[in-house]
């Protein structure tokens, strides 16, 4: 697949997401995915980010910078939203919280097959407020 079409994929792929009409995923990954190293259905998949959306209604995606090689995509992307029930670990405040995302994504077949992906959990933490010091698990490098 030239890299002009994995960037058209990756880019509608990502339109999608920010719909949350997360049906239509089937057209741009397969029924089997490879996950973070982790075997999931599409309809797994789909599940976990219709639960991100029940947490965080207004969530969107923004692709910063995408690179195309071969038959991989990585890029990073900027994600807002607001929580309105407990995520990622944190319960809310009210406040809108903007993190960072890095992904890299295989395509086979014109779908994806493979994500890997590392979102900054840590930065919704601290923004929603639920970082402290008493908690010895995760440190606050400010």
């Amino acid at each position: 697949m030239p890299d002009t079409n994995i960037r058209d994929l990756f880019t509608g792929y990502i339109a999608v997401l920010n719909t949350h009409d997360f049906q239509r995923l089937s057209e741009f990954m397969h029924d089997e995915l490879l996950v973070n190293g982790q075997k999931l259905t599409l309809s797994q998949m789909i599940a976990q980010l219709e639960g991100h959306i029940a947490a965080v209604p207004d969530l969107v995606w923004r692709a910063e910078e995408i690179a195309v090689e071969g038959n991989q995509v990585a890029a990073r992307l900027l994600n807002r939203g607001t929580p309105v029930r407990e995520w990622l670990g944190s319960k809310p405040n009210g406040s809108s919280v903007e993190f960072s995302e890095h992904l890299f994504h295989k395509v086979l077949n014109g779908r994806f097959f493979e994500q890997n992906f590392l979102l900054d959990a840590w930065s919704v933490q601290k923004q929603l407020a639920s970082v402290s010091r008493e908690n010895p698990s995760i440190e606050d490098h400010s």
